[in-house]
């Protein structure tokens, strides 16, 4: 059975000055996660809202689809 997530993922500055990932949080919808990913740049770096489906059981995942960009995101996302 086939499952899309919806995520909003900020990003913070490491001590060394490199983008990395903070803790993303779920949501029943793209509008949702692109709205919060939206907001999260007021308190870090940038933030990115994408989709993931797939099955949980198996594992199998189709590749992320990124639903926005907000503020500094690491090269590698888009």
């Amino acid at each position: 059975m086939s499952i899309t997530y919806y995520v909003a993922l900020p990003f913070v500055v490491s001590e060394e000055g490199e983008l990395v990932p903070g803790d993303g949080k779920d949501f029943q919808n793209a509008r949702s996660a692109q709205v919060m990913a939206e907001a999260m740049v007021r308190t870090h770096a940038g933030a990115i809202a994408f989709s993931r489906t797939g099955d949980p059981t198996t594992g199998e995942f189709e590749p992320v689809v990124i639903l926005g960009h907000y503020g500094t995101t690491p090269d590698e996302v888009e």
